[in-house]
């Protein structure tokens, strides 16, 4: 269904729905809330779902277009997106990895999404409600391991974090329809294109790696407003590895005693990394030591 745009010194009723002219990179249309006829000139739009405008005696109220879509076309037309975007602290990257699920039966290849591409692979994502039960989600996602594609990942950041497995990294899961893709994914281009058409952004956090195998891998999230991904005041908890970076800021050590990535005493300081755990923390500082660790032991520990 194509939307008509805005038109000038023309008589609408409530419920007409139009579009701007001019581009407006929110993702909104129109719908007419008080009958009139418009002005000679376009309006000023809202940029937020909900507000309104005057158009000479007409009156405008914006709302996401995705959601006027949802009423005429079958829910296979949904396409689901995911990001997952490693932190240079936590990681040693800043690598943003992106797939899109491929259950759309109609979208059987690679997709480009604001201008990114989105590699089609096999992914299964679900508990993602939120339940009257008083407890956030705790939703699993699971990447098919093409390759060891994902393993060649983890591998890479456990070299950097021992035992890391991905968490505190950021899951990034965006939902739109077929017809808002971009212009690129289509022979003969596509004038709905629009960025902006989505439903609202969920982010999420990988707790912890619950299984891997040559065939997937699952991974257990949680939300940044959980006790375990919340930001106090503006970094995420994580119970068992420190955020700090070795000898800077926050981590005071600068002893000469040096050790490797696994705890193992070191001969130099170029050889010195910090396995990021408490042992690492201890040896440092004292078994017995107050220490700087950055990071929360606690969390989890209790309900």
């Amino acid at each position: 269904m194509a939307t008509s745009a805005w038109t000038a010194s023309t008589a609408f009723v409530v419920g007409d729905i139009r579009r701007a002219v001019t581009d407006q990179p929110t993702g909104l249309w129109f719908r007419c809330t008080t009958a009139g006829t418009s002005a000679t000139t376009e309006p000023k739009w809202p940029t937020e779902s909900g507000n309104t405008t005057e158009d000479n005696t007409v009156t405008w109220t914006a709302f996401p277009s995705v959601y006027e879509e949802l009423s005429v076309l079958n829910p296979s037309a949904i396409i689901e997106l995911f990001e997952l975007h490693l932190s240079t602290k936590l990681h040693g990257s800043s690598e943003v990895l992106r797939w899109h699920a491929g259950v759309n039966g109609t979208v059987t290849g690679n997709i480009v999404w604001n201008e990114q591409p989105y590699l089609r692979l096999p992914v299964k994502a679900e508990g993602f409600e939120y339940k009257n039960t008083g407890t956030l989600p705790r939703p699993t996602l699971v990447v098919a391991n093409t390759g060891l594609s994902v393993t060649a990942v983890l591998l890479q950041v456990n070299a950097i974090t021992v035992g890391n497995d991905l968490a505190g990294a950021e899951v990034r899961r965006v939902r739109t329809l077929k017809r808002f893709l971009d212009a690129v994914n289509f022979l003969e281009g596509n004038s709905n294109a629009d960025p902006y058409a989505a439903f609202p952004e969920e982010r999420w956090f990988v707790d912890r790696k619950s299984s891997e195998n040559r065939n997937a891998v699952s991974f257990e999230l949680a939300s940044k407003f959980d006790l375990a991904g919340q930001k106090l005041p503006n970094r995420q908890c994580i119970s068992n590895i420190c955020q700090w970076e070795y000898r800077q800021g926050e981590c005071p050590y600068t002893g000469n005693n040096f050790f490797d990535i696994n705890d193992n005493p070191a001969a130099s300081l170029e050889q010195d990394r910090c396995g990021k755990r408490i042992s690492s923390c201890k040896l440092r500082f004292g078994e017995t030591a107050e220490l700087p660790f950055g990071s929360f032991p606690g969390v989890g520990l209790t309900q």
